[in-house]
């Protein structure tokens, strides 16, 4: 197949304190930057974390009435994957080596074809040409692709089943969280997050 080549210009920028991605890419796979527990505490930290999605004004007319909606879907460019990680046909998701390789579609790396990314986040406040976000996964100078409401009857899968080896690293997550006395909603590149 064919395509011709597609232009997606940014409608806007993303200010968030998550200077670097938690996951690096290059031409061999990914890997994580930290140990599996110290992701735990910087996701768990992204939960309540407050990010600003600036949007160029000229384009600020399109947020009307955003702010009737609770929460919202980012999509946006990870910016910082490197262009030879988008030729990647498998990775181990997360970048774990226990975990057996799986193609691109079936994990949330940031290593595709097209480093699109989203993340659903809850909407605190409009002011002008600024969304006030929190829980927003993205780093800072991930340009804007786009924003939707999350609308639960559209976006709100009935029943989603995930792959076991998935069902498994999530289960093994909350796990250790608990065995810690700390409570943790698994917040994961594969898993849902409960806002």
């Amino acid at each position: 197949m064919t395509f011709s080549e597609i232009i997606i210009k940014p409608i806007g920028v993303i200010r968030s304190e998550i200077k670097e991605p938690v996951l690096r890419s290059d031409s061999k796979g990914i890997t994580l930057k930290e140990k599996l527990k110290n992701v735990r505490v910087e996701r768990d930290k992204i939960r309540t974390m407050t990010s600003e999605i600036i949007i160029d004004p000229s384009l600020a007319e399109l947020l009307d009435d955003i702010d009737g909606h609770s929460h919202v879907l980012i999509l946006f460019w990870a910016h910082e994957a490197p262009e030879e990680s988008r030729n990647l046909t498998k990775v181990h998701p997360m970048g774990l080596k226990e975990i057996p390789k799986k193609g691109i579609f079936a994990t949330c790396s940031p290593a595709r074809p097209n480093p699109i990314l989203l993340t659903a986040v809850k909407l605190l406040e409009r002011n002008g040409n600024i969304l006030k976000v929190q829980g927003l996964e993205a780093i800072d100078g991930s340009p804007v692709i786009d924003i939707k409401p999350y609308v639960q009857a559209y976006h709100g899968a009935e029943n989603p089943k995930s792959p076991e080896w998935m069902e498994k690293y999530e289960k093994n997550l909350r796990r250790k969280e608990n065995k810690q006395g700390e409570h943790y909603d698994c917040i994961s590149n594969h898993g849902k997050r409960r806002l």
